[in-house]
């Protein structure tokens, strides 16, 4: 029979998660990856998949899931373990695989766990392809393999060391720089997939580390996602280690945010700003990100003359914009830097190198005094409860009661007011059952306004 998709599980573009136990189970799973594989062969990808996973508790119950489904449709599976997104994404694109699975929540607490779906090349499914698998699950059952056209699983112990030497290897690194400054920095991995490749990655390019949540246990010592106000730890020990910038990733290690040395929380928003500085000092180019970005990327390109393009929320959106456009650097505001020079998918390994040859650029000078020279904004972020069927309703209301000086319709609504230099983006939720408000002003009362007259809205709004 068809898979039918428990209430409480979230479809994103990226793929499928909920809560284990409740909406996420070793069947789904292993159905979903079955119909996976079906779809893959069934599209001409008839290859090796990889399968990796972070450190979540659930996660070898549901990786174990994962690659009984593949087997059973007939695929060759290959394991990484435990490894970040990033990694995955790449063994993919390097190793040719027709697609991969990611067990992963990301950012979510640790009671949530989710499949993502990589496809031959290192990305997530397109937009389209994602319509078309989200269908067939709904309407058709996986293809079984015979039991002698099951192959053995195959281990890949290396895939984090191949990460970290192609970033080493990037041309846009002056690692030899990086390495003189001999920089000390603190580092959050929250108990997630990072701890490996993030102490080894800042150790061989000079760093002194000092770390906290490194071993990947999947007990989040904080509150997963990498917020500012989730970087107090990493704060006090930027402070007590005398670091000279510390760096948080989530758990999948897709998200990089910093504190300064004065261990002040910079905010993920600034990540992508920084990292496109440097890039667009040595190859100016268009950039492209997601609507829900701070404006202070625009003021980054336009140091060097460039663009930046903007897409709807989710990395898979973002890339096919960089593709389209031949971007040279792109990402979320999230802190998710996508670097094509390395590959098209949201990485922090790279951001954290890319921070770093930030500083070496202007040796001896703090980061709080490079962040001072940019245009400040406040960025504030809520998520509300709202029923989704009247978000429609709610958007006209909006767009009445605050009149943009433009609006786009893309991603949700995201109303833009370019001579006050602030916009108030409302969507709902890819990843939980929530509706988003972002706004950003120059002044903190303005963009903090913004949002209360969006929940405003949407409390006075019909339930559809």
């Amino acid at each position: 029979m068809p898979i039918r998709l428990p209430d409480g599980l979230m479809a994103g573009v990226s793929g499928f998660r909920g809560r284990v136990g409740e909406s996420v189970t070793p069947e789904l799973v292993a159905g979903l990856a079955a119909s996976y594989g079906t779809f893959l062969r069934e599209e001409g990808d008839d290859g090796h998949v990889v399968v990796g996973r972070d450190s979540r508790t659930s996660g070898p119950m549901l990786a174990r899931a994962a690659v009984a489904g593949l087997l059973s449709a007939g695929c060759r599976v290959v394991e990484l373990g435990v490894v970040p997104t990033p990694t995955l994404m790449l063994a993919v694109r390097e190793g040719a695989a027709a697609g991969g699975l990611g067990v992963t929540a990301s950012h979510n607490p640790a009671e949530w766990n989710a499949l993502k779906f990589a496809v031959r090349g290192g990305t997530f499914l397109p937009p389209d392809r994602m319509a078309r698998f989200q269908a067939r699950i709904r309407t058709q059952d996986p293809v079984r393999a015979p039991w002698d056209a099951i192959a053995p699983v195959e281990r890949d112990e290396r895939a984090v060391e191949r990460h970290i030497e192609r970033i080493l290897s990037l041309p846009l690194l002056d690692a030899a720089r990086i390495r003189g400054e001999r920089m000390r920095v603190a580092l959050d991995c929250v108990n997630g997939a990072g701890g490996a490749i993030m102490t080894e990655l800042l150790s061989r390019l000079g760093c002194e580390v000092h770390a906290i949540g490194t071993e990947p246990n999947g007990r989040f010592h904080r509150d997963p996602e990498p917020t500012a106000d989730n970087l107090a730890a990493l704060g006090e020990l930027v402070r007590t280690s005398g670091a000279r910038i510390g760096f948080a990733v989530d758990p999948d290690v897709d998200r990089l945010s910093l504190v300064d040395e004065n261990g002040r929380a910079l905010g993920e928003d600034l990540t992508l700003a920084l990292a496109a500085d440097v890039v667009l000092r040595r190859r100016p180019g268009r950039v492209v990100t997601n609507l829900s970005t701070s404006r202070v990327l625009d003021d980054v390109a336009d140091r060097y003359g460039c663009r930046v393009v903007r897409a709807a929320v989710g990395e898979i959106n973002v890339v096919v914009g960089m593709r389209e456009e031949d971007a040279v650097i792109g990402g979320e505001g999230n802190g998710g830097v996508v670097l094509p020079a390395l590959h098209y998918t949201r990485d922090a390994p790279v951001g954290a190198a890319l921070l770093l040859q930030f500083l070496a650029d202007e040796p001896g000078t703090p980061v709080s005094e490079r962040v001072a020279c940019l245009p400040s904004y406040t960025i504030v972020k809520e998520k509300v409860s709202f029923a989704r069927e009247g978000l429609n309703a709610a958007y006209a209301e909006l767009s009445r009661v605050l009149p943009p000086g433009s609006a786009d319709t893309s991603d949700g609504l995201r109303l833009d007011w370019p001579s006050r230099g602030s916009w108030l983006h409302v969507r709902p939720s890819g990843t939980e059952p929530v509706v988003r408000l972002i706004a950003e002003a120059r002044g903190a009362a303005e963009a903090r306004e913004l949002v209360d007259r969006a929940r405003e809205v949407l409390a006075g709004a019909p339930a559809g």
